[in-house]
This record gives structure tokens, C-alpha cells and sequence, in this order.
């Protein structure tokens, strides 16, 4: 593999100049833009001089560099064509700024035009590295019935794929489509993370928390047809459910709110929808207990370090999952669940958090080494010459 002179440079240096590459939008409230946003940051602070591209689409299609643009595609029917086959300015920016890196965000979509945008960047030797945030991928397509969008992706990725450097993924796979895997979890950045300063007075209450865009994978209808079972019996004890973050669809909302209605648990969950910051806050102050994903099983996933499971401890709370992650699985302040369609038992949960004994702080002090730059320095280190 030919290594430029530049990189062998910056690599020895701890210097290097990185190109971070989105092929959608960037909006700062996006959970998704924010998680780049902090990968961006996490590089910087790895002494690398970061560089994020994006798509604005605004006014007209443009593709902007660190907030200035390098390519206008215009409007209309040509501009979506071009905006996904046309390259050349970002392989000149490349060029011209000597990046030695590009870190390129999956949209799966792989196709000639990609593959043929990697070799030409390559030629310069800049290395290439594809972060594919969730994988396997085409189940939950499958479920969103959106597997036509992935129809070019799954006959080129394995081409694209020996292309790269390697492919940076969340998962434990040490190969996909054929190449090299840098495995990382997914990062915190414990500023932008409000650990929950109070333990509430748990004897007669207990209180759950999911935060979400919520999915069929997160399974939270599971947790709710427990609350049905539990609730068929007067109990003394109280578990409620607050359920946090907008229904990916109608149709995922009304079965989740005929649940609730059906076997009237109205008091016992609390839809709030969207909220951020201190709303945010003072709603997981008064919970004690996380609600991770319970029905990742349901689109063929196992081994997965979710981001949802990283802020929780940031919080400094215990939470419940079903699927496997190694960050995790033995964490005495985490409760496993079958992955399974089996109504969660609200009873194990109760018994669980009354057995543990750990202060919010011990929970959040245990993921240190889950910082961004820690993470993201994984990286730089797996693809050095």
C-alpha cells in the first residue's frame, strides 16, 4: 500500500489533517448531527486538524466545508443526481488542504460512483475509513419497508468495501463485507451529559425512564404489556414508565397508545414527547431506573454498544437492555432482559434495583474510558502506517 511522505509526517506528529464526511445534512438539535459533533470535537482534541462536510440543502444543493461552500448543485431533478455521483470538489479540497485522513460516515450507499470516488482519493494516499454506525443493516430497512433504498448498496458494498482502509463499526464483527473492522463503542461526551445528582426515595415507587426516537427495536410495547401483567394485580407498589421522544411512525404510536388505553395504564405511562435539555433533566431526576432497547432481536441484531446505553450511565442510573453489549453485559448496575417477545417482568425489575447498592457517581466513573476522544483515538491509532 503506497503511504504519502505528508501522512508518514503528520502520523509521527500526532498532526494529522482529517476530513470528517456526511453525505446528508448537519443540524446541531439532530441527534444524529450532535453524535458527529462530538466525534469532530473528540478528533481535535486528539491533535488533529478536523474538517466537516456536509450537505446544505436549504436554498439549493450545496456541499459545504467547515461552513463554506465547495460545490452548488442547483435545483431540481439534476441537482439530487448530482449531488450523489459528483465528487471531484471534495477529492480537490483533499487535495488542496493535504488531508490525510477521510473519515466517511455510511449512508449505504454504495455504487460505482463511491467506489470510484474512494480510488481517486486514495491516489493522493489519503487513507479511508467508513464508519457504518449500525450493522447488520438490512433488517431494519426490511422493517421500515425501505429495503428498495439499499438495492445498489447491497450489490456494490463488498467492492466498496476493499476500497478502504477499513471500516470502523459498534459492533464485535473483526470483518465486514470482507474488511478489516477498527471496533469502538459508542462515545459520551460527559459535558454535554447532566449526571442525575439525587437518589429518590424509592420504597413505594419506582420510576423508569426510555428516551428515544422510538422504533420497533426499542421493544418498549414489551415493557408496557409487563406493566399490563403487573397491573392485573392491586399492588401497593408502583412502577411507572416515562416515555420520552417522539413514534418513528403513526402506526408504531397508535399500537403503543392502544396498549396503554386497553388495559388502562394511563397513570402508569407518561408520554412526553421530544424534550432536550433541562426538561430533559429534570424528568430523568425524578427516575431512577433506564429503559434500553428490548426488541433489537426483532430486526436480526445481537451484538450491538448503543449510544442510548452510554448516556444512561453518564447519567449515573442502572439501566435494562436485551442484546449483548461487551461495554456492559457484566456491569452489576445493568439488568438483562431475553431477547425475546416476552412481556418484561416488573417484579425482577423491582427486586433488581432494591439489591443494588451504587452511587450515580460510581455508575457514571465507570465509563470513563467511553469518552469520544478516547474512542475516536482508537481510530487514529488502528490506521497509522
Amino acid at each position: 500500500m503506497v503511504i504519502s511522505a505528508s501522512f508518514r509526517i503528520f502520523a509521527k506528529n500526532n498532526n494529522m489533517n482529517v476530513l470528517f464526511l456526511i453525505f446528508h445534512g448537519f443540524d446541531p438539535n439532530n441527534g444524529i448531527s450532535k453524535k458527529i459533533s462530538y466525534q469532530v470535537e473528540a478528533l481535535k482534541k486528539c491533535c488533529t486538524n478536523v474538517h466537516l462536510c456536509y450537505m446544505d440543502e436549504i436554498e439549493t444543493k450545496k456541499r459545504i466545508v467547515d461552513g463554506k461552500e465547495i460545490a452548488d448543485f442547483g435545483n431540481g431533478i439534476l441537482s439530487k443526481i448530482r449531488k450523489r455521483i459528483e465528487f471531484s470538489p471534495i477529492i480537490k479540497y483533499a487535495k488542496d488542504k493535504h488531508i490525510d485522513l477521510v473519515y466517511i460516515r455510511s449512508n449505504h450507499n454504495a455504487n460505482p460512483f463511491t467506489i470510484n470516488f474512494v480510488k481517486r482519493i486514495k491516489k493522493n494516499g489519503t487513507k479511508v475509513v467508513m464508519e457504518i454506525p449500525t450493522y447488520p443493516y438490512d433488517s431494519e430497512y426490511k422493517a421500515q419497508r425501505m429495503s428498495k433504498q439499499i438495492f445498489f448498496d447491497k450489490i456494490f458494498r463488498r467492492t466498496l468495501a476493499k476500497q478502504l482502509d477499513a471500516i470502523v463499526t459498534f459492533s464485535d464483527y473483526n470483518q465486514i463485507f470482507g474488511q478489516r473492522t477498527i471496533r469502538i463503542s459508542n462515545g459520551i461526551d460527559f459535558d454535554s451529559v447532566k449526571m442525575k445528582n439525587n437518589v429518590n426515595d424509592t420504597s413505594n415507587e419506582l420510576n423508569l425512564i426510555g428516551v428515544a426516537e422510538i422504533h420497533e427495536w426499542h421493544g418498549f410495547d414489551r415493557l408496557v404489556k409487563g406493566l399490563a401483567d403487573y397491573y392485573s394485580k392491586t399492588q401497593k407498589y408502583l412502577v411507572k414508565f416515562h416515555v420520552v421522544g417522539y413514534f418513528f411512525s403513526k402506526e408504531i404510536e397508535n399500537e403503543f397508545n392502544n396498549l396503554i388505553s386497553t388495559n388502562k395504564l394511563e397513570k402508569y405511562v407518561i408520554l412526553y414527547g421530544k424534550k432536550h435539555g433541562k426538561e430533559l433533566d429534570s424528568i430523568f431526576d425524578k427516575c431512577d431506573m433506564g429503559i434500553g432497547s428490548l426488541g433489537r432481536h426483532r430486526v436480526g441484531i445481537d451484538k450491538i454498544k448503543t449510544l442510548k446505553n452510554r448516556e444512561y450511565a453518564a447519567r449515573g442510573i442502572p439501566f435494562i437492555y436485551s442484546e449483548t453489549d461487551s461495554d456492559f453485559d457484566q456491569k452489576p448496575y445493568v439488568f438483562k432482559v431475553p431477547a425475546n417477545e416476552t412481556a418484561i417482568d416488573i417484579n425482577s425489575i423491582v427486586e433488581f434495583y432494591k439489591r443494588i447498592s451504587i452511587t450515580p457517581m460510581e455508575i457514571r466513573s465507570s465509563i470513563i474510558d467511553l469518552s469520544w476522544k478516547h474512542q475516536m483515538k482508537i481510530v487514529l491509532n488502528s490506521i497509522k502506517p
